[in-house]
């Protein structure tokens, strides 16, 4: 499958910087790490967002177009 470069790209990119978001999740929640509740909602915030951008890239670079219907695991 050859890959567009600027979607490689993003992928790379929307990749990193969700597991960076998670990182700090999971150091909170797995680690035990004190967070007051407002910076813990916005670090859940963040993290949602990081994966949802992560998403999107995903499926541009594999060829998908989830949000408008074209799910190929949709049976």
């Amino acid at each position: 499958m050859a890959t567009d470069p600027g979607r490689k790209q993003e992928y790379e990119r929307a990749y990193q910087a969700w597991q960076q978001q998670l990182a700090g999740l999971h150091r909170v929640v797995l680690e035990g790490e004190s967070l007051e509740p407002p910076k813990m909602k916005g670090l859940l915030n963040r993290e949602a967002r990081a994966k949802e951008r992560y998403d999107t890239a995903r499926e541009a670079l594999l060829g998908l177009d989830i949000a408008h219907g074209d799910d190929p695991f949709n049976l």
